[in-house]
């Protein structure tokens, strides 16, 4: 493909934002890479949809989510980053850099280098309650929030490992934990049903699922329904967790990074770098495993890192030609 020399050529193209992606932009502005960012259908990420944070170090009485990303992006701008609003529609990564992106559909670009921090959005179960009371009592990640329900009952949705790795943990803070899973069985490994079915606060519900999250201005309770009689049942909770998978934002980029069966970017051990040489990719874009604020921007960083040695490399290979 050769380079359309009209269109505007960006030296490190950032795709997302959220910790991964302003961590990437922080560092890559500071090695004058000239960074520019395209924040994404959610700017700021996951967290944006997050109440109060207290897992992240440097906040010790906690902060809200989005004020959290707020001020990632505003050290990301101070130190030169150009944030725009807007999506990467399409990419064509054949060929060699500089690759050609297109923006919302119309305009094209060309990037030397490219770092992925899409991030993956939580699968939710899709009824109006869920939406109605997410941050409120709803969330998707016991690890995240499930500080907040110490000593409260809960209940979680899901039947594989991730339900079960999260309902275990929240039988270490909660009371009580219901588990509803709509078949009659786990999908988890076998170690993680035992763990599960062997502690004593956790209450499996089988051939159940959600018909109802109850409370207005939070959650009070949850409406089950069995699968097999059709009994509905009202239990008194006070926090409600899906667990019923995540979703790699990276549909765009499938024809040509190489991805799990899920959608999760494969990256070289102990780097960022994808199949494509100049391509990085961090965060929950490529992090099936931890998925936390924290650990995307350990991978924003390294991104950073990978795109600055790869392209101070190629300026020295170029000199030396």
């Amino acid at each position: 493909m050769i380079p359309d020399n009209t269109l505007e050529k960006i030296e490190c193209l950032i795709i997302g934002s959220g910790p991964a992606g302003y961590t990437a932009a922080i560092y890559a502005a500071r090695a004058d890479m000239k960074p520019v960012m395209y924040e994404g259908m959610q700017p700021g990420g996951q967290l944006t949809i997050t109440t109060e944070v207290e897992n992240y170090p440097g906040y010790p009485e906690g902060i809200m989510g989005p004020e959290m990303m707020e001020l990632f992006k505003k050290q990301a701008v101070r130190l030169g980053t150009d944030v725009r609003y807007g999506m990467i529609t399409n990419v064509d990564f054949s060929g060699k850099a500089p690759y050609k992106l297109i923006v919302d559909e119309s305009k094209e670009i060309l990037a030397e280098t490219i770092i992925i921090s899409t991030g993956a959005s939580a699968k939710w179960l899709g009824i109006p309650s869920e939406e109605k009371l997410n941050g409120r009592g709803v969330s998707a990640c016991a690890v995240c929030d499930g500080f907040f329900f110490k000593g409260k009952d809960v209940a979680i949705v899901g039947a594989g490992d991730t339900a079960c790795e999260e309902a275990s943990y929240l039988s270490k803070i909660c009371s009580k934990v219901y588990m509803i899973v709509r078949r009659n069985e786990f999908r988890a490994s076998k170690a993680m049903q035992h763990r599960v079915m062997n502690t004593p606060n956790i209450e499996v519900l089988f051939s159940s699922e959600t018909d109802e999250i109850l409370g207005d201005a939070k959650v009070e309770g949850v409406r089950i329904k069995n699968n097999i009689t059709g009994e509905k049942l009202e239990i008194p909770i006070q926090g409600f967790f899906v667990a019923i998978g995540h979703q790699p934002n990276t549909e765009i980029f499938k024809p040509y990074i190489i991805m799990d069966e899920v959608g999760y970017i494969i990256t070289q051990p102990d780097s960022s770098k994808t199949n494509i040489e100049g391509i990085f990719a961090c965060g929950d874009a490529q992090d099936k495993v931890y998925r936390q604020a924290v650990t995307a921007a350990g991978t924003g960083c390294m991104a950073a890192l990978d795109a600055e040695r790869y392209l101070s490399a190629k300026h020295h290979a170029t000199l030396n030609n």
